[in-house]
């Protein structure tokens, strides 16, 4: 076998050697490093290219030769991932998948020949590093071009966080509504009441569901090419411009609108389509759009992107004279997207973990959840012939011949949606739901079918999230609890997504370009990132022609580290070079404990709370000391079983005398967990001495910062081991508090609360 590796190494060296001496080299240096740049109106450390963000756009030629050197000066591994590129394995950029990270101090050199062209970029594939500002453009000009414009220019859109991206994924992961806050798309019960939709949300709340959002987390700003506004006087009244624009958000969708030029969309994702009138595009994380444009003789025209959430925009301004702005895009109506949601055949909640991730049984478990829709995983109609298999990974492929254009396989059915027209339906538009969000718009310049007598994979996917924990899986299962998905070479591969939750996912296939199967047909268009909007399905097939592995997920930065991605599988040898760098290293990435803590300190009383949780394990410590000499302690451990269901053991320890801190008992305990409906969360445990106890806790928003909570306790002693008082069989404990939190900030928290072991109160919660 080792031979057999050497040989193939050498004759590829050969190729790249003769490929090579007959094209153009063109030769880039990056260097990644942190700086301290002002973004925002502050000084805040990122991780630059080449000292500025984002990198540098790096220009080729179809046919080219690119030798790239990226130089690590960070005091931590980094990487770069050539997205949406066909490149050999080896180069593809995600560590220890494909290739290794590239270590402090250290340079790594990437070569690789350019086989298309089209607009794409690159960034990091390490940890959150994009976010930190590690992303730049690419642009390989066509051998013969299509298209007759004047000007080029590149737009990279981008999101910007004055937090640690660390301290961000912390916030999603211990629930705290404050990203939602600071962008007012929260919808508190007040608001909720008030707009008559008191049952649509207890609707949410009875399917675990907080209420409707869009995206997850707060930005300081929105930024085109790093900052927030950018000004292109250069270009002159009647020039035509060709616009390249990347989404290299880390967790931003956005709507593109255009203030004149008569826009017209000639590009997806690097590949020419039909050109089509395009006036408002949803944008989805990680695609590139390319526009023509002519910059009008009125004045400069404006291109802005506007967050899909509505919590910013940004924009840029083409031309001089007066400004002809971009049309304003409303925000979304949370409340009414509620309403409409509430009103569909559907069921919510489907779990982002199943209980035993060893058993193939996570379609299975999706079955019940989600619309009965016309594309879903259970009913899209396939082509005859076509292995159907509902175990993720173990489809066998049929030998018969495909039709893809078959009528009924559509790319995106929302022929199931059931909801009343014109209102409800423009309230789903603007979460990016509504009918009219597909990608029938795009029609590829030249048919795309595969060959009838090619082998067909059939691999379906849901994808599925639980906001309670964020956790983020296809199929229950989150990559640190996923097998490789195997492949053959020459078979086409066909994947169907079942989107399962309330956000949209921009999903990526690495290495190959993919067929959007749409109302186009054999004319359906090559993408590399699609999105997937909120309980809709959408088909997808590719070549499968390479080798080695290749990765497949969410682009949404967030999502991606909390699990929602898998990879694919030749099942050819790793290269040796990857020897020192185990794929299990970017498995564990995805599985990470995470750790926060609570302190309450008030008149009455004082708190601790201390967490920390991976996707299945979690350690809790809690006390509670009251001035007047009651305390009281628990420290656990819990395992998950599936999303909302946990056994634990621990240790309990308070003072055995009211009001006394003398003496301490400590009782062992073990039980178990469960989220009921609405957001009740119980426990039921026993302790050493055989006395069971059951717990209650729930914590409602009903204004946009203010919050209620409860908890009741309630412990029986049946005298099984302790002697109970004289002509006594049974005794109780009960322990009740309530309380109000008004939210000041993402850390603190003016509180009061009643005890009544402890009395009332009032003073501050600090979240850390």
């Amino acid at each position: 076998m080792k031979k057999i590796i050497l040989l193939s190494t050498a004759l590829v060296i050969l190729f790249i050697i003769s490929t090579h001496a007959q094209t153009d080299t063109t030769v880039y240096n990056l260097t990644i490093s942190e700086k301290t740049l002002n973004i925002t109106g502050k000084d805040r450390k990122a991780l630059a290219i080449d000292g500025q963000i984002p990198g540098s756009t790096l220009r080729f030629k179809e046919g080219d030769y690119a030798v790239i050197y990226v130089k690590n000066e960070l005091d931590e591994e980094t990487s770069v991932h050539w997205h949406g590129l066909i490149l050999p394995n080896f180069y593809d950029g995600v560590p220890y998948l494909t290739t290794p990270p590239i270590e402090p101090g250290h340079t790594q050199k990437y070569e690789f020949p350019l086989v298309h062209n089209g607009t794409y970029w690159y960034h990091s594939h390490t940890g959150l590093q994009e976010q930190l500002g590690v992303y730049g453009s690419i642009v390989i000009e066509p051998k013969e071009p299509k298209f007759e414009y004047d000007k080029d220019l590149v737009l990279v859109f981008s999101d910007w966080t004055d937090e640690n991206p660390m301290h961000v994924l912390k916030n999603l992961k211990r629930r705290n509504e404050w990203y939602s806050i600071k962008r007012n798309t929260v919808t508190p019960l007040g608001k909720v009441i008030a707009r008559g939709g008191l049952g649509a949300q207890l609707n949410f709340w009875k399917q675990r569901m907080p209420g409707a959002d869009i995206a997850d987390v707060y930005y300081g700003a929105f930024l085109t090419n790093g900052t927030q506004v950018k000004e292109y006087p250069e270009f002159k009244a009647g020039e035509k411009v060709r616009v390249r624009m990347i989404n290299a958000s880390a967790s931003t969708y956005y709507w593109i609108t255009f203030g004149g030029g008569d826009p017209t969309l000639i590009s997806a994702d690097g590949i020419d389509v039909v050109p089509v009138k395009k006036e408002k595009l949803l944008f989805a994380i990680a695609e590139t759009y390319d526009y023509l444009i002519t910059i009008p003789e009125s004045g400069k025209l404006e291109i802005r992107a506007s967050s899909m959430d509505g919590a910013g925009q940004t924009s840029a301004y083409l031309g001089k004279g007066e400004l002809l702005k971009a049309p304003d895009v409303p925000r979304p109506d949370y409340v009414g997207i509620m309403k409409a949601m509430s009103k569909m055949d559907m069921k919510m909640g489907a779990p982002a973990m199943i209980s035993n991730p060893k058993k193939n049984d996570g379609l299975e478990k999706m079955k019940k959840y989600g619309m009965q829709m016309k594309g879903d995983m259970n009913s899209m109609k396939m082509p005859e012939g076509t292995k159907k298999d509902d175990m993720e990974g173990m489809d066998m492929p049929s030998m018969n011949k495909m039709d893809s254009t078959q009528k009924g396989m559509t790319g995106m059915d929302h022929g199931g949606m059931k909801m009343s027209q014109g209102k409800d339906e423009s309230v789903l538009v603007g979460a990016g739901m509504g009918p009219d969000k597909t990608y029938d718009f795009l029609k590829s310049a030249e048919p795309t079918n595969y060959a009838t007598d090619k082998p067909v994979r059939e691999i379906k996917f849901t994808l599925n999230g639980n906001m309670w924990r964020y956790i983020w899986s296809m199929n229950g299962k989150p990559l640190a609890e996923a097998d490789n998905i195997k492949i053959s070479k020459g078979e086409v591969v066909r994947i169907t997504m079942t989107n399962l939750t309330m956000m949209n996912h921009p999903m990526h296939l690495h290495g190959h370009f993919f067929r959007v199967i749409n109302t186009n047909g054999e004319y359906s268009p090559l993408k590399h990132t699609l999105n997937v909007a909120p309980m809709q399905s959408i088909t997808i097939e590719f070549d499968a022609n390479e080798y080695g592995d290749w990765f497949f997920h969410c682009h949404i930065l967030y999502h991606l580290e909390a699990g929602m991605a898998r990879v694919f599988s030749y099942g050819t040898p790793r290269d040796p070079k990857l020897q020192r760098y185990p794929l299990s290293t970017l498995i564990k990435e995805t599985n990470k404990y995470y750790s926060w803590g609570t302190a309450y300190g008030a008149s009455h009383m004082s708190s601790l709370e201390l967490v920390s949780s991976n996707v299945r394990n979690q350690w809790n410590l809690g006390a509670e000391i009251g001035w007047n000499q009651n305390f009281e302690a628990d420290f656990s451990y819990e395992r998950y079983l599936s999303d909302y269901f946990r056994v634990y053991g621990g240790v309990n320890v308070e003072n055995e005398t009211p009001e006394s801190l003398d003496q301490f008992k400590s009782v062992a305990q073990v039980g178990i967990r469960y989220l009921l409906p609405y957001f009740i969360n119980a426990d039921l445990s026993i302790d050493n001495q055989l006395r069971p106890q059951v717990r209650f806790t729930a914590e409602y928003l009903i204004f946009r910062r203010v919050a209620v909570f409860g908890r009741y306790e309630y412990r029986s002693d049946f005298g099984a081991v302790n002697t109970l008082e004289a002509g006594k069989s049974y005794a109780f404990e009960q322990v009740w508090n309530a309380g109000i939190d008004y939210v000041v900030s993402r850390n603190f928290s003016l509180t009061g609360t009643y005890d009544n072991r402890f009395g009332g109160g009032g003073g501050l919660t600090w979240r850390f």
